[in-house]
Parts: structure tokens; C-alpha cells; sequence
């Protein structure tokens, strides 16, 4: 049944019910693992969600064994990041769904957070499940000791996001032996202008990228000062825009004042401008903002000004961010190379809500809940082989192409009258097409031309699963 529930979740996403009442009686999966449509409802599949949980642990272990085996993935370099999961409904009884900063752009919903381990090439190591007002910065220390309690410890490096980067965290970090990568909040970068302005010591590390290390005065750390010129365009744009904003509601809040019959009170401009910056925080700080007292009926005229110290650290840090490490053999280029493969925990997050549908969360049980995840991570893990799988073969990286390409195999029934045995009953394997036959031998499958029968008929069988 756990089978079947993570087969379901790699094929196609749904709910229970749906595996039960529609969806597994369409695929070959009776034939496969020897389990009768009267054997699949949505009731056993619930306790197996029950049943799941307490393994994955066990689960977590041997995939990552298994991995290693099948495609020689080195855990040496573990990538780290958190996401977010909202609920449908009040999930009353779960104390782990609260509201928090949501990713998804749900703050009016519940939720919990997941923090997700990967490999350097991307694989799935392990996860855990935190409540959904969780700060990003209080799962590390949790995730480090589960991690290395379950494959050990020598030799690890740890790559974070800003967001674990806590000045606690990176002492936990030193004090313990333990080796890291971690992005520092952009505010860190003033204590490095000196650096970032002077125009020696920048290498090329990659077309557009440029790197340079420094020595962190405080903790000893190599601090990793980073620039990109495609990063710089971004943020340029983004301050050019809500600068824009401000000064065209600016000048239009001025025109209002001026032409007022009567006096306006102060405090409730103040308000109008606080709003104002508010909604265009990132370029909030480039504008001087005054209220004059005059002899205008309003009683007061509004001033304001872009502000030059804005504007030279802008030009100096736009495209510009900060990494911190206690790595000391390693060169820059690694550094940075290393800590941008965190992009693989993003794309396992993306393909886990938009491929594999973990999001939104349907169970209000806080057992569900966790066992639903832990099946969302199975599925993922299934995908992630695929991906490798295929991507050996010259293939690309696409799994659903392949899931697709493969759903139009199907099996048949053919039905031999006979005069003296009755009617005699054969499960084949409809022969692939070229582009199938070419997809198959690439992968080095080979399609059965006939399929041992269950003890319930079935017609028309896909072999998607």
C-alpha cells in the first residue's frame, strides 16, 4: 500500500480517494505488485499513512545508501534550505500548524515548515517537519544533529541560505568543528566597503561573476565578497522602479498640500508618508522627507530629497552580496561554486509543489500531516532518480516527459475461444512505437510481451505506473 501511495504521488498527484475510486484501476499496478482493485480503498491507504511514519528514519538511511550505490553521490557537501506548506482548513488539533512568513504567498492560511537536506548533485538526504511560525535560523541546529546522527559527521560541510545565519548559529558552527557556507544578510556588506570599493584583488570565477576574499576581523572567518553584473541590472531596476513610485507619489501628496483651502494635520501626512515608504521599502531610504511650517493656509509644505549617501552605496553595492565561511583550503572559486548549488534544494521545493502537489495540505492530523510529506519526499526521491537516470542516457532532465511518453504503453486482454477448454485469457503488452523503442533502449528497459494476470479481470491496463 506504501507503494502504491508513492507510485500515485510520482504519477499523478491526488488524494486518496482518487487512488482508490479511479486512478489505480488504470494502471498496470495490479498486475505489478499482485494487488486486487477489491484489496486498494481509501481507508487501508489512510493506515498506511499511519503505518509509514514510524520508518523514515530507516527510509531516509536507505535511500541514501542506495543512492550512493546507483549513481556514486557524494554526501560530503549537504545543501540546506526551508520552504513553506500551507493548509486548507483550521487544522485545529495540529499543533504544528500556526501562521508564519509564508512562501507561497498565503499568510491568511495555516502552515508548517520544511526544512530539506540535498546532496551536492541534488539528491534528497532527509527532512523534518517544523511548526509554521518556525524562524528559519531555529532549524538548523536541529537538522545538523539529526543529519549527522543518521550518516555521520566527518568531513561535512554545511551550506545554508542568509536566513540560518544567525551570529548563534555560526558560533554553534565553530565551536563544534563543523565546516560552512552561508550567505550573510546584505547589511553585513558595509563592514567590508573598504574591500568591496578597492579594484584589486577581484577574480572572474564565472562569465559576469566576479570574487573576492577577505579575512573577517571579528570571528576569523573568510568572508567571501561576491559581484554579478546581471545582479547588478536586477537591482538597479528594482530601486529605479520603487524610486519612481515614490517621487510620483511624492510630488502628487506636495500638489495636495498646496492646494489645501484649509489646515491639514501634520500627523496624518506623517501616516500618508509612512505608508508610502512602507509599500516601496526598497528605495524608502533614498528620499529626505520634511514637513515645513509656513504661512500657506495647510500650515505647512512638503519637501523632499534624494539622499547621496543612498546613492554612493548603491553604486557601489548594487549586484554585490556577502558569504561567510570557516573553510580555509579552499580556493574562491570553490567557495563560490559550492554555495551556489543551493539552487538545487530551490528546484526541489519547486518540483515538490508544482510536479508532486505537497502543497496545499488536505489532512488536519498532525500523523497525516507528517506521513503525507514523508510521502511527497519518497515521490521525490523517485523523480530525482529518474532525472539522473535519464540524464546518463543523453535524455535531459524532464521526468514528466518520460512519465508521459511512457502512460501510452498499455496491456490488453486477449480472449482465445477454445473448443474444448473454454475461453483462455491473455495479459500482453502493446508493442512501443519508434520514439518509445528508442526512449526504452536508451534506458535499458525492456517491456515484457506478456503480464501475469491477477485474480480480478481488467480490460484495458496503462502502464503508466
Amino acid at each position: 500500500m506504501a507503494a502504491v501511495l508513492v507510485t500515485a504521488r510520482f504519477c499523478e498527484p491526488s488524494s486518496e480517494l482518487h487512488i482508490a475510486e479511479d486512478w489505480y484501476r488504470r494502471t498496470a499496478l495490479c498486475d505489478l505488485l499482485q494487488l486486487g482493485q477489491e484489496q486498494v480503498n481509501k481507508d487501508r491507504l489512510y493506515r498506511s499513512l499511519d503505518h509509514l511514519l514510524a520508518h523514515k528514519a530507516a527510509l531516509e538511511a536507505h535511500l541514501a545508501r542506495r543512492c550512493g550505490e546507483l549513481f556514486a553521490v557524494q554526501n560530503e557537501v549537504l545543501l540546506y534550505d526551508v520552504t513553506s506548506t500551507y493548509f486548507e482548513g483550521q487544522a485545529p488539533g495540529n499543533p504544528q500548524a500556526q501562521r508564519g512568513y509564508s512562501r507561497d504567498h498565503r499568510p491568511d492560511c495555516k502552515q508548517v515548515c520544511i526544512a530539506l537536506v540535498v546532496t551536492f548533485d541534488g539528491f534528497p538526504l532527509g527532512y523534518e517537519v517544523f511548526a509554521g511560525n518556525t524562524h528559519d535560523s531555529r532549524t538548523l541546529q536541529t537538522i545538523v544533529a539529526t543529519m549527522e546522527a543518521r550518516h555521520g559527521m566527518l568531513g561535512r560541510v554545511w551550506i545554508a541560505d542568509r536566513g540560518m545565519a544567525s551570529a548563534g548559529n555560526l558560533a554553534w558552527l565553530r565551536e563544534t568543528g563543523r565546516r560552512y557556507i552561508v550567505g550573510a544578510p546584505k547589511a553585513e556588506l558595509k563592514r567590508f566597503a573598504a574591500q568591496l570599493a578597492a579594484p584589486d584583488g577581484w577574480r572572474v570565477v564565472q562569465e559576469g561573476v566576479e570574487v573576492k576574499l577577505a579575512r573577517d576581523p571579528d570571528t576569523g572567518e573568510t568572508a567571501i565578497l561576491c559581484r554579478s553584473a546581471d545582479r547588478r541590472s536586477k537591482e538597479q531596476a528594482i530601486h529605479d522602479r520603487f524610486s519612481q513610485r515614490i517621487e510620483a507619489a511624492l510630488e502628487r501628496l506636495a500638489g495636495r498640500i498646496a492646494r489645501a483651502k484649509k489646515p491639514l494635520d501634520a500627523a496624518v501626512v506623517n501616516r500618508q508618508i509612512g505608508r508610502l515608504m512602507q509599500r516601496n521599502q526598497r528605495a524608502a531610504a533614498r528620499f529626505v522627507v520634511r514637513l515645513q511650517s509656513d504661512a500657506s493656509p495647510a500650515g505647512f509644505h512638503l519637501r523632499f530629497a534624494r539622499s547621496a549617501a543612498f546613492d554612493d552605496w548603491a553604486a557601489l553595492s548594487e549586484g554585490a552580496y556577502l558569504l561567510r565561511s570557516n573553510i580555509a583550503d579552499w580556493t574562491d572559486r570553490q567557495l563560490w561554486k559550492a554555495y551556489i548549488q543551493l539552487t538545487q534544494a530551490e528546484a526541489a521545493f519547486r518540483i515538490q509543489k508544482d510536479q508532486l502537489n505537497v502543497r496545499p495540505i488536505w489532512h488536519q492530523r498532525e500523523d497525516r500531516v507528517q506521513a503525507h510529506i514523508l510521502v511527497c519526499f519518497l515521490a521525490f526521491v523517485l523523480w530525482k532518480c529518474l532525472e539522473m537516470w535519464q540524464s546518463r542516457a543523453g535524455l535531459g532532465n524532464t521526468p514528466r516527459t518520460i512519465l508521459e511518453e511512457l502512460a501510452r504503453i498499455q496491456s490488453h486482454d486477449v480472449a482465445l475461444p477454445t473448443a474444448t477448454h473454454g475461453v483462455i485469457r491473455l495479459r500482453c503488452v502493446t508493442q512501443p512505437d519508434a520514439a518509445q523503442a528508442a526512449l526504452l533502449d536508451r534506458l535499458g528497459l525492456v517491456l515484457p510481451k506478456r503480464m501475469r494476470r491477477d485474480q480480478q479481470e481488467m480490460p484495458v491496463l496503462s502502464l503508466s505506473a
